[in-house]
């Protein structure tokens, strides 16, 4: 939720955050002047509740004629506080309920524009060339005896797969390394809940654009997560902190339902219904947000190296940012058969949004409490096996495995397995 103050006082920048959404910024002359009429509301029934003291006041003093007519009058005020509250706490919640809907100020720099409109901060790394025709990550994980789809059609439906053999295997080892990692730069692990309540989902900003993508089971009123980046932010929930950063890792399973994907996408396990995550969260002081944003994007990059994979960092455009999210810095791997980039993590600076919606606050120096900012970043996910068969797959149908995560596997090569 933005800040108010924020919106009186530069409404301009609402204006142009609207604009770098491609959104429409007459959002702001309404917000205005729903908070204007809020505010004559609350300073009339203010007024009316004190002229209604002072002649509950006179009424004890009063007698006979004069003590009538003051009891009148203390009915009429009754009912025009009773109306004029009435009003106030209308207009509070028309003004908070178009608030909901107003994604967070992008930040300034961020590119404008839709999906394509993305700037590409840098490139790590050269494609692999291969002297053979290399194969899909599916043909591969078949071959492998790492990925089931059929299996996975018929127990559940489309989009769903098991993971077998080494598939299990690369997955937890690659998980693991994530975790380790984020343990070793401070972060508290955590393995929170997949079922959230609908304050935690909407808090987050997850039941607004992307409503679509959420798993509900309307008869417990809960909601399936998907990413640990809500369970995360609703830790905190109705709380004042201290001791900030604080940092938070969590591995957790996720549920999206991808609706509206199609094409290359839908083949094998890029887009599914159901996979694991390691998240990184942070809540910290909202000064230091941009700093915080740039070391969770250092964190993923660490990582994509220690798999030794090719990536690129693109800076997302505003139109294809989150309602929570002020600015989005997505790493994008190569896929070989696809000759393309396919986003592998993302990181979200979120600023204070979230947290106000939430109430989630810190004290300042000055021992006022204030929100904090919440900051979210992929560490690794299913999807990155993807990345990592195609890219060190060989001539022979083998995979080779990337040096860090040897250790977990207890193998350098990954070979087909005899059908």
């Amino acid at each position: 939720m933005i800040d108010l103050r924020t919106l009186r006082n530069d409404p301009d920048r609402l204006r142009v955050s609207q604009r770098t959404r491609g959104e429409d910024d007459s959002v702001v002359e309404r917000l205005l002047e729903l908070d204007e009429r809020r505010r004559s509301a609350l300073s009339s029934y203010e007024s009316l509740r004190a002229e209604q003291k002072n002649v509950g006041k006179s009424v004890s003093k009063a007698q006979g004629e004069e003590r009538q007519k003051l009891l009148d009058q203390a009915k009429n005020l009754a009912q025009q506080v009773k109306d004029a509250d009435a009003e106030s706490q209308r207009l509070e919640q028309e003004l908070n309920d178009l608030l909901k809907v107003v994604p967070n100020i992008v930040e300034e720099g961020a590119p404008a524009g839709g999906e394509d409109d993305y700037v590409v901060l840098e490139t790590v790394g050269v494609p692999p060339t291969f002297d053979f025709e290399p194969k899909d990550h599916l043909e591969l994980g078949e071959s492998l005896g790492a990925i089931d789809m059929e299996r996975g059609a018929k127990v559940s439906g489309a989009r769903f797969f098991y993971l077998t053999g080494i598939g299990a295997q690369l997955q937890l080892a690659l998980l693991n390394l994530a975790m380790e990692q984020a343990i070793g730069y401070g972060f508290t692990a955590m393995v929170p809940p997949v079922l959230v309540k609908p304050e935690a989902m909407e808090g987050t900003g997850f039941l607004g654009a992307h409503a679509a993508e959420v798993y509900q089971l309307p008869q417990e009123d809960l909601y399936l997560v998907g990413t640990s980046e809500v369970p995360l932010a609703g830790y905190h929930m109705n709380e004042i902190i201290s001791d900030l950063p604080r940092r938070y890792v969590a591995w957790s399973s996720c549920f999206r339902r991808e609706a509206g994907s199609y094409g290359k996408d839908t083949r094998g396990i890029i887009r599914v219904h159901q996979f694991d995550k390691v998240e990184m969260f942070s809540y910290c002081d909202p000064e230091n947000a941009q700093e915080e944003h740039r070391r969770l994007l250092d964190w993923e990059k660490e990582m994509l190296a220690k798999v030794e994979l090719p990536y690129r960092v693109i800076d997302t455009a505003g139109g294809d940012l989150g309602t929570s999210a002020a600015r989005k810095f997505d790493c994008e791997a190569w896929v070989p058969t696809q000759e393309r980039y396919l986003e592998l993590t993302s990181t979200s600076n979120c600023t204070d949004f979230q947290a106000r919606r939430l109430s989630v606050r810190y004290r300042d120096d000055g021992g006022r409490t204030r929100p904090v900012a919440t900051l979210n970043g992929t560490l690794a996910t299913t999807r990155w096996i993807v990345a990592i068969l195609e890219n060190h797959q060989q001539a022979d149908g083998s995979v080779r495995v990337p040096k860090a995560l040897q250790r977990f596997l207890g193998r350098e090569v990954l070979e087909p397995v005899a059908k």
